[in-house]
């Protein structure tokens, strides 16, 4: 894996001129596991079929979208949702079929190779329900199972072996605070091989800031999320000389990390100064509550916090959350680009 920086979208494509038909073409399909239980065996498993062929089309259409941009972006965070039901018991027989098997072998087989072939970074990033630490025994069962799952489809897309290959990884929040470092360590024992290799953990806004994870950075890489840590923190941003990037960086073992970046939506800061970094302080103080500044804007439209992106780029890569997806991280390379020029 190439050691230049990437940014990346997260999980959906929003094309540029809003075409219906290709965001249909290009974004995962969902089928919830009530609809299944109504219907027939035969009737529940054709519907299974037709909506995992279609996800995995979507996601060989995204792969290929990626690697069509410039290098700088070759980078994509996929959908969990390619195979539904997965881990449902009722769905885990439909999984066992053969023809089933094959397709999505050959469908996640020849999205890796593309990805592979053309230097892209993949990840996933399970919901906040899968976590590995919980003071509850069935959360913690179906947090674990969950994982195994995306470990899967890593495996299935050929990143099952070694540390995160290709800088491949699937990251995932600490969970419970109650249980502490030493309940995540003891759900890092319940994962497969497969699934350590592959896993990160990343700051949130409430339960793990980055100091209190950074405990766990000879467990596995820590994923800086420069927005929850403005939050958590009150208003800090992450420096790139910040002494805790370098234990960041070590968590990685080798690997060039990932971070993340969002800031607070265009329509709660309107007016705002976009040459200036958000204060969190004054505008909490003009009456905006913490928890609307964690919601995330369209586009990254603060070219003051996108300068800090452009510092932390020499040693880390980027997803970007916003809600205009590729939009948003297409339009952020096209800044930084000026802020090099």
């Amino acid at each position: 894996m190439s050691t230049s920086p990437r940014i990346g979208f997260c999980c959906k494509f929003v094309p540029s001129d809003g075409d219906a038909a290709v965001a249909r073409a290009m974004n995962a399909r969902a089928v919830t596991m009530a609809f299944l239980s109504r219907q027939s065996p035969a009737v529940a498993f054709d519907k299974l079929s037709s909506v995992v062929d279609h996800n995995l089309q979507a996601v060989n259409l995204q792969i290929g979208h990626v690697a069509k941009r410039p290098p700088m972006e070759r980078m994509l965070r996929l959908t969990s949702d390619i195979l539904p039901g997965y881990t449902h018991p009722s769905c885990q027989k439909f999984y066992r079929d053969t023809d089933l098997r094959s397709l999505i072998e050959s469908g996640l087989g020849a999205a890796g190779k593309c990805a592979r072939d053309n230097g892209i970074r993949l990840s996933f990033h399970p919901g906040q329900f899968c976590v590995i630490a919980s003071e509850s025994q069935s959360a913690l069962r179906n947090g674990v199972a969950e994982f195994e799952y995306h470990a899967d489809l890593m495996t299935l897309l050929g990143y099952g072996t070694g540390w995160h290959p290709d800088g491949a990884h699937i990251n995932i929040h600490a969970g419970a605070r109650a249980v502490g470092v030493e309940g995540f360590r003891a759900g890092l024992k319940r994962l497969s091989e497969t699934a350590r290799n592959l896993i990160t953990v990343e700051n949130d806004e409430a339960s793990y800031g980055l100091d209190a994870l950074l405990a766990l950075a000879d467990d596995l890489p820590i994923v800086l999320d420069l927005h929850h840590h403005w939050i958590a923190s009150g208003g800090e941003y992450v420096e790139p000389d910040d002494p805790r990037v370098m234990r960041t960086m070590e968590s990685w073992r080798g690997v060039r990390p990932v971070s993340h970046v969002s800031v607070s939506r265009e329509d709660l800061l309107e007016g705002h100064d976009p040459l200036d970094r958000p204060d969190f302080r004054a505008l909490v103080a003009a009456g905006i509550k913490p928890r609307d500044l964690r919601a995330h804007s369209d586009l990254m439209w603060n070219k003051a916090l996108n300068e800090l992106v452009a510092a932390h780029l020499i040693w880390t890569d980027f997803e970007i959350e916003a809600k205009l997806k590729n939009l948003a991280s297409e339009g952020l390379v096209q800044q930084l680009g000026r802020f090099s020029g």
